[in-house]
């Protein structure tokens, strides 16, 4: 699906997704300047790529309870129907092939699988069935290869599109995603091959194509216990995926929680010195060749300061998105060489040798399998915070999530220490009353209006618009344009606005609106997921630009933010940040992130109580009824802190 250019905003947005790529090719590759700087930094990559994939703190590796429900025998080959559970609860199902007869202790293939979808008779039979020829061809050559099925795919189905088309955007604020169940299975069933006594733990490959692809490079880049790789047809970068749309085409398996905004160029340099094949084809839709190649020689860069350029290989075939004879023969030469030490003439193709359905692991699924339900449990969330027990105590607190907020949910914010100017574009007056449009640049390439309404009056009121706003201030403006009172009973509402009333038109409403078509509007929501950030998270910053703003033009005024719902979710955390705020009045606030604002990974710490608590230390907070719970805690500790009793309120 391409983005053709449909709202006045889609333009805008492009450029800015432009702009923010080029900002991030090949991070943090470029930053490395020598061999020593890059190891001095690998491990906290390492740790980065774990905190990224969901994995910090690192789970505990509980009993794999292994179990073999079958066995299978053909032409030299034993098939092993397997079933582990990388957590308790959670089903990895796999066919592990070996061969019949074989001596000592053989190199090892962890074999991860695409979207190859199986489903007979309404039952899924796994997607470890649809690429068996792989495993059947490494057994027949001296490996052991052990093929899993994927979350979504396998014979217990879960969900790998939460954000892609069901609406589950509170993924994003556990920092979760389908790809860190994927590695995670990966890192177990590396153990359970290390503990075989027909394997060699030291001689361990992994690959896989398309998302079995990408998963290979998540494996290989974050256990070094991987000793050979080659993903096939799994990655390209960031350029590819934000400005050439291959985001769209892709389900949330894919890709990790961005929050050091990183290129996906850092993965291939993650695996370096190791042995690292990239094989793709020239015509992939999904995978273009520019981008392949474009990560394949930023790669080298660090294999470079190895002096390991001849590991990193690159295979490049004919054809479009597919599973071709002519893309596995190089893989199967690469692992032969760097597992066996051999170069042999791969001289017979890989062929299925069994039915699908002779393959199926269960006869009938286990009652206790939390696969289904795996989003809900497997980031860990915070719970609630503990009400302080003194001033300092609360200081510390508020300090450390403060700075945990902007390390880990809003590092995509610019990096700007100048003032911001209300540009004035034009006044108008209807009766009384007058009617200002400025423009607001809250960072390069983002010009936000901002439309004050002034009927006099020291106070003043920071309005966070949304569309429905936006349709009134248009009238009203255009009304006052022309010299004429507005026709609209929601336009007459807004004229009479108390004291001065600025309306912050926010990024992606009206004239910076995006196309909302659902399918383009969720794919352009998840491109800022890629550049470590969020639409909330970008607004958050433009509000607190705005207040800024407001704060030069009229300094000393007292400024209330007004907002609703989720927006209103936003000025709570813009007044976290910004202590010229004297009151915010919050309607409809939601109480749990998971009706938003979305931020990444903020339930990993904290929680919308916990962020009126933080803004009360600045602001008056003042809810509606449904607002209720979310200010429950922020209460408790202004009681506990002897804060004035106005400081929270409720109004009922």
């Amino acid at each position: 699906m391409t983005w053709a250019v449909a709202e006045p905003g889609d333009a805008a947005v492009r450029k800015y997704f432009a702009a923010e790529t080029a900002a991030l090719t090949n991070q943090p590759i470029v930053t490395a300047t020598s061999i020593d700087q890059w190891k001095a930094k690998r491990g906290e990559y390492q740790e980065q790529l774990k905190e990224m994939l969901g994995l910090q703190p690192w789970p505990e590796k509980t009993d794999l309870q292994t179990t073999v429900t079958g066995t299978l025998e053909k032409d030299g080959v034993t098939v092993e129907k397997i079933h582990f559970q990388s957590r308790p609860g959670l089903y990895v199902t796999g066919n592990l092939y070996r061969p019949t007869k074989a001596e000592g202790r053989l190199p090892a293939i962890l074999y991860v699988c695409g979207h190859g979808k199986v489903v007979e008779d309404g039952v899924s039979l796994g997607n470890k069935t649809h690429y068996q020829h792989h495993g059947a061809w490494f057994a027949r050559h001296g490996f052991v290869c052990l093929t899993i099925d994927t979350l979504q795919l396998g014979e217990i189905q879960g969900l790998h599109h939460g954000t892609h088309h069901l609406g589950m955007w509170w993924w994003v604020n556990r920092g979760y995603s389908p790809i860190g169940v994927e590695t995670w299975n990966c890192v177990r069933a590396l153990d359970l091959l290390q503990a075989r006594d027909d394997v060699d733990p030291e001689r361990i490959g992994v690959t896989g194509r398309s998302g079995g692809g990408a998963y290979s490079w998540y494996i290989a880049a974050l256990d070094d216990r991987i000793k050979a790789a080659v993903p096939v047809a799994g990655i390209t970068d960031l350029q590819n995926h934000i400005v050439d749309d291959c985001i769209n085409g892709h389900c949330d398996c894919m890709f990790w929680t961005n929050t050091p905004r990183y290129d996906f160029s850092f993965l291939p340099a993650m695996v370096a010195p190791r042995p690292l094949m990239i094989a793709n084809t020239d015509s992939d839709p999904i995978f273009p060749l520019d981008g392949v190649t474009r990560t394949f020689f930023a790669a080298r860069e660090i294999y470079s300061l190895y002096d390991a350029k001849a590991n990193l290989g690159l295979a490049i075939v004919d054809g479009g998105h597919a599973d071709t004879q002519p893309l596995r023969v190089p893989a199967f030469h690469w692992l032969c060489r760097h597992l066996k030490g051999e170069s042999p003439l791969i001289d017979d193709p890989a062929t299925p040798m069994f039915t699908k359905k002779e393959l199926k692991v269960f006869g009938e699924l286990p009652a206790d399998q939390i696969n289904t339900e795996i989003q809900e449990t497997f980031v860990p969330v915070a719970p609630g915070a503990e009400v302080p027990a003194s001033e300092i105590a609360w200081k510390s607190q508020a300090a450390e999530l403060k700075e945990t907020l902007l390390a880990k949910s809003f590092a995509g914010w610019p990096n700007r220490k100048s003032k911001p100017q209300l540009t004035q574009v034009v006044a108008d007056k209807i009766g009384d009353a007058t009617i200002t449009t400025f423009d607001l640049q809250t960072q390069p390439g983002v010009v936000l209006p901002v439309i004050l309404i002034d009927n006099g009056g020291q106070n003043a009121t920071l309005q966070l618009a949304d569309q429905t706003d936006w349709t009134a201030l248009e009238t009203l403006t255009t009304a006052a344009a022309d010299g004429k009172s507005p026709n609209s009973d929601a336009a007459q509402t807004l004229l009479k606005s108390p004291g001065k009333t600025y309306f912050l038109v926010q990024r992606g409403v009206g004239s910076t609106q995006w196309d909302q078509d659902k399918k383009k509007e969720t794919h352009i929501r998840r491109r800022f997921l890629q550049l470590g950030q969020t639409v909330h998270g970008m607004r958050v910053w433009d509000t607190r630009r705005a207040i800024q703003a407001i704060e030069s033009q009229s300094p000393g005024t007292p400024l209330t933010i007004a907002a609703d719902g989720v927006d209103a979710g936003v000025a709570i955390y813009a007044t976290i940040f910004e202590p010229s705020v004297a009151k915010v009045t919050a309607t409809h606030l939601p109480a749990d992130h998971r009706n938003g604002p979305i931020l990444l990974n903020v339930r990993r710490f904290m929680n919308m109580p916990e962020a009126v608590a933080l803004a009360a230390q600045n602001a008056q907070i003042e809810v509606d009824a449904d607002g209720a719970a979310a200010v429950a805690y922020a209460q408790t500790v202004g009681k506990q802190l002897k804060w004035p009793a106005k400081q929270v309120t409720v109004n009922k």
